[in-house]
């Protein structure tokens, strides 16, 4: 099963010690078992891609609302690929790679300053901001550090720079959609 369609399995507390990643990536960087079902794999975008995610993307979150991530329902996989297909893609995991390339650009993008930074480096930034933070029990900290170390290992930076430029030009179009994302990710 693909990480976009794996339910967004991401504690409370680290959604709020994400912040701005986008519940995709997310995913990708804290729930083990879906990485190494699927590494993400980096495309190169094209507005078709960005204008048939934008497109798909309510359909989709209707789809799997209450999906069980753990179960995964042939049914719905069947509904999904004809949404991806009427959306333009030639398949679901075409869909699933623009999804998670998109999301991936967009979770580095500063909202305020339009200023991109590196997974890499997004990495080691919630490593020093969850390091300050006093308000996470130590137990909670140090799981979450070791996860934060091995995904910064495994990180890798953006292959194809002028994806950068694709979503930051449809940055104001996409901020809904990922918000969106990000409130039906369920709470633990």
């Amino acid at each position: 099963m693909s990480l976009i369609r794996n339910g967004f399995a991401v504690s409370s507390t680290r959604r709020g010690l994400l912040g701005a990643f986008s519940a995709l990536l997310a995913l990708a960087l804290f729930d083990p078992g879906a990485a190494t079902a699927q590494e993400a794999k980096q495309i190169k975008l094209t507005d078709k891609h960005i204008q048939g995610f934008m497109a798909a993307s309510k359909d989709m979150g209707k789809l799997y609302a209450d999906a069980n991530p753990d179960k995964p329902d042939p049914k719905v996989e069947a509904r999904a690929a004809a949404i991806a297909k009427k959306n333009g893609f030639a398949s679901l995991d075409e869909y699933d790679d623009a999804s998670m390339n998109i999301s991936m650009i967009f979770s580095g993008i500063d909202p305020q300053t339009k200023k991109f930074t590196e997974p890499p480096e997004q990495i080691k930034k919630e490593i020093a901001a969850l390091k300050a933070d006093k308000s996470v029990p130590e137990a909670e900290k140090k799981e979450d550090l070791a996860q934060l170390e091995a995904s910064l290992k495994t990180a890798k930076p953006i292959q194809f720079k002028e994806n950068i430029a694709l979503v930051l030009k449809y940055f104001d179009q996409l901020a809904p959609l990922m918000q969106d994302q990000d409130s039906k990710r369920p709470a633990d």
